[in-house]
């Protein structure tokens, strides 16, 4: 099985367990030389700050699905985390989520004459995503995005840190 499709496999075998358990997953990726490391990102359902404690539970959860599938027969890493403030962009919902806030995008295909594009999340349009770069407005089909991930700014610190506050007085 080539790697992109063991993410693939993995994501969908353990996503409703995480779902259960109260958080969201964000994204499943091999990471290093020869994918030695399994990496799983995650988040709270509710939008609060994610533990090392949650972390350790989610790792478990994973550990345990894993040994009855057995997707991958190579020694691996399991590195479960939050996405951090520099999150991946990964779903089309979440340039959505993220409207206004800067992005750095890499596709897989010429656009425009370039493959990389910075600026901020305008909308969604479909299956294009609309980026203003510096003025001047890209629409990046969703299909041809590699890579893409928010850039840290003073306006998504804050809001990052709303959405905490916000998050913690609701469940309290």
């Amino acid at each position: 099985m080539v790697i992109g499709d063991k993410a693939a496999f993995i994501e969908n075998l353990i996503e409703p367990s995480i779902a259960a358990m109260g958080f969201d997953l964000v994204r499943v990726q091999f990471l290093g030389s020869g994918g030695k490391t399994l990496q799983v990102m995650v988040e709270r359902q509710d939008r609060r700050p994610i533990t090392v404690d949650h972390c350790a539970e989610v790792s478990r959860l994973i550990s345990t699905l894993l040994e009855v599938d057995d997707p991958v027969s190579s020694a691996y890493v399991l590195e479960v985390s939050s996405p951090g403030i520099d999150r991946p962009l990964v779903r089309i919902e979440d340039y959505s989520r993220f409207l206004g806030f800067e992005a750095r995008i890499e596709t897989g295909s010429l656009i425009d004459g370039r493959r990389r594009f910075s600026g901020r999340i305008k909308g969604v349009d479909g299956d294009l995503v609309q980026l203003d770069c510096i003025g001047n407005r890209a629409d990046i089909p969703f299909q041809e995005i590699l890579k893409a991930s928010l850039v840290v700014t003073d306006d998504l610190i804050e809001a990052a840190q709303r959405e905490a506050q916000a998050a913690a007085q609701s469940n309290s």
